[in-house]
């Protein structure tokens, strides 16, 4: 079992979090996973915005917009939310994002059309209403030593699945979790808090 996960990387993959989940920060998490190799993994938490940061006071903050401009940020804009992407470098910003902007030497295309980039230049863009048509900011995120991703999902502690666009840029943050589950074929309701412990 364990030399067929390794030979799955989960790249592009949603990784939902197990009511069992033992780390409450990820309890009821929807992670995207970016990266998922030999050396490791690391992703984004899809469905934790921020509660005390919105993109206006974090474009203030690094000073991509003045505060006459930030008054006058498009609508599109404000209903983006920051999310809290996981407990690893919290200070530095990343952007998942559609595949209609790029920037070269930054820009790693993921799966599917989505991409990431995690410079102020890509902010910037957004800002200035010339950035991809779809984009979720998070700071922070979510990373796994060798093996030990494998080893939770064997745990029990992550259901895998196929990512959706849909979901990642749905700034709904409404239910997030549910609609994976539902997305994958799973009953929320079914899935039992001691599962994996007989």
């Amino acid at each position: 079992m364990a030399q067929r996960l390794q030979e799955e990387w989960l790249d592009g993959k949603f990784l939902i979090a197990m009511p069992n989940m033992a780390d409450g920060r990820f309890a009821h998490s929807v992670i995207y996973v970016c990266a998922h190799s030999s050396e490791g993994a690391m992703g984004l938490v899809l469905n934790q915005p921020s509660p005390h940061l919105s993109i206006a006071d974090l474009l203030l903050q690094l000073s991509i917009v003045r505060e006459a401009e930030a008054i006058n940020l498009s609508p599109r804009l404000r209903r983006m939310n920051v999310h809290r992407g996981g407990p690893v470098e919290t200070e530095r910003g990343f952007v998942l994002h559609s595949d209609d902007f790029l920037i070269e030497s930054a820009t790693l295309p993921i799966h599917d059309g989505i991409c990431l980039t995690a410079t102020l230049e890509i902010l910037r863009a957004i800002a200035e209403d010339r950035g991809p048509s779809r984009a979720m900011l998070a700071l922070g995120y979510a990373g796994w030593a060798p093996g030990q991703l494998e080893h939770e999902i064997q745990a029990n502690g992550w259901l895998t699945g196929p990512a959706d666009a849909e979901l990642i840029f749905d700034p709904d943050q409404t239910a997030k979790w549910e609609r994976a589950l539902w997305r994958i074929g799973v009953d929320p309701a079914m899935l039992s808090t001691d599962a994996g412990h007989a």
